[in-house]
């Protein structure tokens, strides 16, 4: 390839490292009621850039300081999370405040991001957007989105259909976004195959939920450690969309499926939305619940990534391990 085609190619899927300034591809991603200041902190010292889910906060005061305290002890960039469906009653005072702290990037998950899309626009704050296939993430495209989250089926939380062995190929036919692959990274093999398929980057959660900064129970944590891919199975009962969980004890007990009724209403189409929005508030209470009770009758999302999980860590300690592994 000569140095034209080099640079064109470059320019068409820059590398992560180029989209947002950072040392490594690799963006912490948002977990919601397990992100939090210190993590982001932490991670920015590391070299990566962490992502925070802005539901992860109770007001917006305490969103707005806590994203003040990362930018006072770090310096890298900052990410946040942002629901964008209706669920989220609280959406246009987050996209507010993200504009308003000059947040480096969104991510947007779970609806339309037209809206946040042409907010950020203007003020220079870079959108990449949840997609799990080639359809919507060409919706996005058309959207002028920055980049694409490619969530798998191995990602842990809300996951897609498709392995990224799949999943990333396609995109990269159809589209001509950079693409950030998210999901089933657990270590730096697996980064180097999924930057190899195309991706500009990697986004990963699950490995840092098992960290000293992560405030959640010690009985999540241990979970992580303990627990195994084989152990990561999908429930539609937090959201009403597939999402991972560990099949504690407790999920094997409550089960993993809608009941019939909720079934039934989750298509009647005047009904659906209140439905997927009771159903979105019952799930989050539970996660929260799950996140800091220190029993296992509980619901602790992950994915399959925790299989490279073997003890609680620092947060540097688990970049510093997969850039090791990449690397030899």
């Amino acid at each position: 390839m000569n140095e034209s085609n080099m640079n064109e190619s470059k320019t068409k899927n820059p590398s992560l490292c180029d989209l947002l300034n950072i040392e490594h591809p690799i963006i912490m991603a948002p977990m919601f009621l397990v992100s939090n200041a210190e993590m982001l902190i932490q991670a920015s010292k590391s070299g990566i850039t962490g992502c925070i889910p802005a539901l992860n906060f109770r007001t917006d005061e305490a969103f707005r300081t806590a994203i003040k305290e990362i930018r006072s002890k770090s310096t890298g960039p900052i990410g946040v999370n942002l629901i964008v469906n209706k669920s989220n009653v609280k959406f246009k005072q987050q996209l507010k405040s993200c504009i308003d702290l000059k947040i480096d990037y969104i991510i947007t998950s779970l609806g339309s991001p037209e809206t946040t899309i042409k907010a950020c626009k203007p003020h220079g704050i870079k959108v990449f957007c949840d997609v799990i296939d080639v359809k919507y993430a060409k919706k996005v495209e058309d959207l002028g989105c920055d980049a694409i989250i490619a969530v798998n089926k191995e990602a842990g939380g809300h996951c897609g259909p498709t392995s990224a062995n799949q999943l990333i190929p396609q995109l990269k036919s159809a589209c001509n976004l950079p693409i950030i692959s998210a999901g089933g990274v657990s270590n730096g093999k697996q980064m180097r195959e999924i930057l190899e398929l195309g991706a500009c980057g990697i986004s990963m959660g699950s490995p840092f939920i098992a960290t000293f900064e992560a405030d959640v129970s010690d009985a999540y944590k241990h979970a992580v450690v303990d627990y195994g891919a084989k152990d990561i199975v999908l429930t539609e009962k937090l959201s009403g969309s597939p999402c991972t969980v560990i099949n504690t004890p407790y999920v094997q007990k409550i089960g993993t499926k809608r009941n019939f009724i909720e079934n039934i209403l989750s298509k009647n189409k005047k009904l659906k939305k209140f439905v997927k929005m009771l159903t979105w508030y019952k799930g989050t209470r539970a996660l929260k619940n799950a996140a800091f009770n220190t029993t296992y009758d509980t619901v602790w999302c992950a994915g399959p990534s925790i299989e490279g999980v073997k003890s609680i860590r620092p947060v540097k300690q688990v970049v510093q391990e997969l850039l090791e592994e990449y690397n030899t």
